[in-house]
């Protein structure tokens, strides 16, 4: 990936650009637009009209047309996962580029995007050393609220209006990093489009740029949620010889065994990891995928790996939870490793999962399983917390 910068100027560590903002274009009419908004954990979200304040010279206004429910938007809203208030949740987005600040270049208005969480700045002290994921500035600005410049551009009542991890889809309107906007084609449908920017990535990513997985491998996940099913194809994409798809639904079994799961195991009958290491010959699979996000399901993907086998952990539970795991089953020289987003890299996947799904290679269509307007978006986090859906899409219509 060749260097790249979201700023005029190199950053220094340890510091931050000045932001200096710019007055929206003549282009730009509306100013103000509905936005689902998070006021305190626990409550339902605030359908609200909140304003759009000012457009930085490094920023893209995206009018959104599809916003993904993912667990971690609802996690937000719990407070398991602690964000500042008010705040528009949403980190799965894709529309189109409505205006742009003076200084963009890399994206033009018109052109569909896809948003992603992770704009690394390409200069801080990890992006020099290869692990953009861990981007400085990107990460303080999930912890704050804000864009990479530590900086909001929203208001409501009059008061700074966050957004989530450098999105914020559930708004009709969002303002991302340069970075943050990935043009796709246009003939990929927002609402399939969306989910590329969480649940595909992760799934898929953790196979590929991960756990770098290998044709004719041995392979096992354990969680068949959006995340779990995605590593189900990214795996029969690479040629897995086996693929052995762990859950306790009987209906996401069946959608693992459609995306190509060689074997289907239920937990809720059996003893999942003596199953897998049945089915593997008795020492295990090569590769291990946890996204079930449970202290059950990271001890099953644990004993499910072979001697030498790698576990690659996708599910979480709350930061502070202390969680307990038989020793014995980190022992073996196994490889342990916990990836957030698929070690992604945003502007090569996207695009190249955007084509893979226009070919039929991937499937998106049948991950969306509900589709809603924004103000029927609590309804949708309810079902979204009781496992009702495998993605479920905020629709905006103009």
């Amino acid at each position: 990936m060749r260097p790249f910068s979201v700023f005029p100027h190199p950053i220094h560590e340890g510091v931050v650009p000045t932001y200096v903002g710019t007055a929206l274009s003549q282009k730009v009419k509306i100013m103000q637009f509905e936005a689902a908004v998070f006021v305190e954990p626990k409550q339902p979200l605030e359908i609200e009209t909140v304003k759009l304040a000012r457009l930085g010279p490094y920023d893209v206004l995206v009018r959104m047309e599809a916003a993904g429910l993912c667990h971690t938007d609802w996690e937000a809203q719990q407070g398991s996962l602690p964000v500042p208030a008010p705040m528009i949740l949403g980190h799965e987005g894709a529309g189109i580029v409505e205006d742009i600040g003076a200084e963009v270049t890399q994206v033009r208005p018109g052109q569909k995007v896809v948003c992603t969480i992770h704009p690394a700045c390409g200069q801080c002290y990890y992006c020099r050393r290869g692990q953009p994921m861990l981007c400085e500035p990107m990460l303080s600005s999930h912890h704050n609220g804000t864009l990479l410049d530590g900086n909001t551009r929203l208001e409501w009542g009059g008061k700074p209006l966050h957004q989530f991890m450098n999105v914020g889809s559930f708004g009709e309107y969002a303002v991302v990093p340069e970075r943050g906007a990935v043009p796709i084609p246009e003939a990929v449908p927002s609402d399939r489009a969306c989910i590329l920017a969480c649940a595909v990535i992760t799934g898929v990513g953790a196979v590929t740029r991960v756990a770098k997985v290998e044709y004719g491998a041995r392979v096992a996940i354990v969680g068949c949620g959006p995340v779990g099913l995605n590593v189900v194809q990214g795996a029969a994409q690479v040629g897995a010889e086996t693929i052995i798809a762990v859950d306790t639904a009987a209906e996401r079994l069946a959608f693992a065994e459609k995306l190509g799961a060689t074997h289907v195991v239920n937990a809720a009958e059996c003893d999942a990891a003596k199953q897998v290491r049945r089915l593997t010959g008795g020492r295990g699979a090569d590769y291990v995928f946890e996204a079930a996000g449970s202290e059950v399901g990271f001890q099953s993907a644990l004993d499910a790996a072979r001697p030498g086998g790698t576990v690659v952990l996708l599910g979480k539970v709350d930061a502070q939870r202390k969680v307990s795991l038989r020793f014995g089953s980190l022992m073996g020289e196994k490889h342990i490793i916990r990836s957030s987003l698929g070690g992604s890299c945003a502007h090569d996947d996207y695009p190249a999962y955007a084509q893979s799904y226009l070919s039929g290679k991937l499937e998106l269509d049948a991950f969306i399983t509900a589709r809603m307007p924004l103000q029927e978006i609590n309804r949708g986090m309810d079902r979204l917390a009781r496992g009702e859906m495998i993605r479920g899409v905020v629709i905006y219509t103009r």
